[in-house]
């Protein structure tokens, strides 16, 4: 006689566990939300809409935080999702600060100013096939190597967001070429940049992520264009604090001891 299933009963150990569809789908969707963003910062951009087409790259710099989170919570990760991740992050944060930075500066440069938005697309692509390799490798998580292209890209999107109104005078104009190329130049460095996957508040009391959460939403809300400006640019120029901070405490501790003679 075949036992009586309740729904009560315990599952059985040794057998997998195989998350819903719905589930499965979750991270992909949010994928899709981030490359939505960066095609319609592209739209807004070409029709001279820059104060509606820069905050597209900030909610893309959301929902790429979210997916990722998403799938190693649920347990869904796959090479498909990362693969097409890096695709929506080219088209977010490659093409789409590109196109908006041409529309708002660099347009006036003539070729200067083509041949300075393809060496942001340029460092972008190398920028997300290295972060690729260095996922596969193992490295130190707690560190990117060069600065992360949504935190470039966002540095793009404050400053536009601030100034949202297009430059044509010549210095202006030169700033613009200088807010894609030195981004670019940090996306292939070797600097270290602080991830904050890894950081750990100890012991303290659980509801102070939470009050930094509510601190960070109030500032947004009163101040958004200032305080997303600060966020960028603090964090772009991070990564040079911490190596003057290295250096210091490298030099305090001084050199190590000699070896004596025998």
């Amino acid at each position: 006689m075949m036992p009586m299933l309740t729904p009560f009963a315990p599952r059985r150990t040794g057998m997998p566990r195989r998350p819903r569809r719905g589930i499965v789908l979750l991270p992909s969707i949010i994928t899709v939300g981030n490359l939505f963003c960066g095609y319609a910062c592209v739209v807004y951009s070409m029709r001279g809409e820059l104060g509606v087409a820069a905050p597209f790259i900030g909610v893309a710099i959301i929902l790429d935080m979210l997916d990722g989170r998403i799938a190693r919570f649920t347990e869904t990760t796959s090479a498909f999702g990362v693969e097409f991740d890096s695709m929506a992050d080219m088209v977010s944060f490659g093409l789409a600060p590109a196109v908006l930075t041409f529309v708002w500066g660099l347009s006036a440069l003539g070729r200067v100013g083509w041949a300075a938005g393809f060496v942001y697309v340029s460092a972008t692509a190398i920028r997300l096939a290295r972060f690729n390799l260095q996922t596969a490798s193992q490295v130190d998580k707690r560190y990117f190597l060069g600065l992360p292209s949504p935190a470039a890209a966002g540095v793009i999107a404050a400053t536009i967001f601030q100034f949202p109104h297009p430059i044509t005078n010549y210095p202006a104009v030169l700033s613009a070429a200088v807010l894609v190329v030195g981004p670019a130049i940090l996306m292939v460095s070797r600097l270290r940049f602080r991830s904050f996957k890894t950081i750990n508040f100890g012991r303290g009391p659980s509801y102070i992520p939470v009050l930094m959460f509510v601190l960070f939403v109030a500032l947004i809300y009163s101040e958004p264009q200032w305080t997303l400006m600060i966020l960028a640019y603090g964090y772009m120029v991070s990564a040079f604090v911490g190596q003057v901070l290295s250096r210091v405490r490298a030099g305090r501790s001084g050199p190590p001891p000699a070896a004596s003679e025998s």
